[in-house]
């Protein structure tokens, strides 16, 4: 599941296979970019911003990117076979003399003038993982509404950049809070965020995100999951409920044992939540 991390490091890959060469070979598989040809141009930096991708490109352009639940940027040399997904997956294709990315699955693709990238990433709060990162102003966003949970609070991108529903719960179980805590029951703003910064920027570079420091398969989160499995800290039942407004819910896990603060009923049939995938990264 695509989180700040995650984005980071796409970033890091994409800025090393495409910068500073010309591109041989534009493809853009969405009908608004379906006659944009950038080829000749030269890639100058992919730039990651909270979970958006801005590959800024010369003369002033920028191809503006998100992954949202699924999507990935796939990298191989330049004339090797594909292995990112079926063809019709695919939607965008870029190509130097060395190395050709490819985008799947993903759910937002722009083509904007660079100083217009405020359109795209101008809503977002400090990115956790960006040059601007500014614990405070964090704080303020996330207590300009006390009511809300903590849950909540954290994935909206407009109060801090980076975070997803994977470490939604494992900040949570970290700081032995229920997600459904209200912000305003936080005995320490800034403990949330700079623990939130800790366990992006240790698992930026990493292939797979560890939360435990127990880098063994089935060990390395604490909750999110594994609903019904016995928490690695106290053994009790791992639970599952979800959180956020109708329509927009999210699968949460936390442990009843060594969380404290106002909880959600399991799911309403009254079964642990079916775990998802494992996160990959």
């Amino acid at each position: 599941m695509p989180e700040g991390d995650t984005v980071w490091r796409t970033a890091r890959d994409l800025h090393r296979a495409l910068a500073g060469e010309p591109l041989i070979r534009c493809d853009l598989r969405v009908p608004k970019l379906a006659t944009v040809d950038l080829r000749g141009r030269t890639v100058t930096e992919v730039v990651p911003r909270g979970k958006h991708l801005l590959a800024r490109v010369e003369g002033g352009l920028t191809l503006h990117s998100h992954l949202g639940m699924d999507g990935s940027w796939r990298i191989h040399a330049t004339g090797e076979r594909q292995r990112g997904g079926p063809q019709h997956q695919i939607r965008a294709l870029l190509a130097t003399a060395s190395h050709t990315a490819v985008g799947y699955r993903l759910p937002a693709l722009d083509l904007l003038r660079t100083a217009d990238e405020a359109t795209v990433v101008g809503h977002l709060g400090p990115d956790l993982l960006g040059p601007d990162w500014d614990a405070p102003e964090a704080v303020r966003r996330l207590l300009a509404d006390p009511a809300r949970t903590v849950g909540e609070a954290v994935l909206d991108q407009s109060n801090l950049a980076g975070i997803g529903n994977v470490y939604k719960s494992e900040l949570c179980f970290l700081l032995r809070i229920t997600p459904w805590t209200p912000v305003a029951d936080l005995p320490d703003p800034l403990r949330l965020t700079a623990l939130a910064k800790k366990l992006l920027e240790v698992n930026k570079s990493r292939p797979a995100r560890i939360t435990t420091a127990d880098p063994r398969p089935g060990r390395q989160l604490w909750v999110y999951g594994r609903a019904g499995r016995p928490c690695h800290r106290c053994g009790t039942p791992v639970r599952a409920a979800d959180q956020g407004p109708a329509g927009r819910e999210r699968p949460t896990y936390w442990c009843p044992a060594c969380q404290s603060g106002p909880a959600e009923a399991p799911s309403a049939t009254g079964r642990p939540m079916a775990p998802p995938p494992a996160p990959s990264g």
